[in-house]
């Protein structure tokens, strides 16, 4: 039997664990797919190899941590440096980053953005940063803190910490950050947000099936939006089909993830 887990802090909240386990039941494939909670991200393969896993996927906080430990990367997660999913093979874990073509797909109906503001500066910002750039958009990130923009403006993106930001408008508000996933906060000033959210078009909320502060604002304002789900959905079926090397069929994959959202 193949064993999968997803690793995260918190993990409780998520759902990937019915997502998986009705694609390996409707595709009669012998596996079962399990959460587990990790503080620790620096232990994260440790904790991989104990549990004799097959593949994995990483969401907050440890897609950089996970990067840093895998034996191999692809390019697209070597580029943006965090992991969101883990497999084993030949003894080795590869490492990839299912989180960019994910998200992109999910705001496919939005129609056209050419610009587009970053809330946080973690893991899935990069992924979702460099995948808009690579399409073309205008991308600018703010972060409570100037020592995680590194990256950002290493690879020429605009990047601005609280201090030193000033609002305008922007197609398109991205929050990557977990305020609103386990409290009711904000991402960033509520004033500040609400000022942005007046000039824009789109809002999106990484994260889902929860209505964060956020996503209300957002739909206050009369912004179309959404939450995380369709790229959480989207993201599951490319990182579900790398845990067989690519040999299923997506459309089929998906046919069977989408039940948990309807569970």
């Amino acid at each position: 039997m193949k064993l999968f887990s997803i690793f995260g802090n918190p993990v409780s909240h998520s759902i990937s664990p019915k997502m998986h386990n009705l694609a390996l039941n409707g595709l009669h494939v012998n596996g079962c797919y399990i959460k587990t909670f990790l503080e620790d991200g620096t232990q994260l393969i440790n904790k991989f190899n104990s549990l004799h896993l097959d593949g994995a996927n990483v969401t907050v906080p440890h897609k950089e941590f996970a990067y840093a430990l895998c034996d191999e990367l692809d390019e697209f997660a070597k580029k943006v440096g965090a992991v969101n999913t883990l497999v084993k093979k030949d003894g080795k874990i590869y490492g990839y980053n299912t989180d960019a073509p994910g998200f992109y797909k999910a705001i496919e109906s939005f129609g056209e953005v050419k610009t587009a503001l970053i809330l946080g500066a973690g893991g899935t910002a990069k992924a979702i940063a460099t995948i808009l750039k690579k399409n073309s958009l205008h991308v600018e990130v703010l972060n409570r803190s100037k020592s995680r923009l590194d990256y950002f403006l290493e690879n020429n993106f605009t990047a601005y910490s609280w201090d030193e930001f000033e609002p305008k408008a922007y197609d398109l508000i991205i929050n990557t950050t977990s305020a609103g996933l386990s409290d009711n906060s904000f991402p960033i000033d509520e004033k500040i947000l609400n000022t942005l959210m007046q000039k824009a078009k789109f809002a999106f909320e990484v994260i889902y099936n929860k209505p964060t502060p956020f996503l209300n604002l957002a739909k206050q304002n009369g912004l179309t939006c959404k939450d995380g789900a369709d790229m959480l959905l989207h993201q599951g079926v490319l990182a579900f089909n790398l845990f067989f090397d690519n040999k299923l069929n997506n459309e089929r994959i998906t046919e069977h993830m989408k039940e948990a959202f309807s569970l």
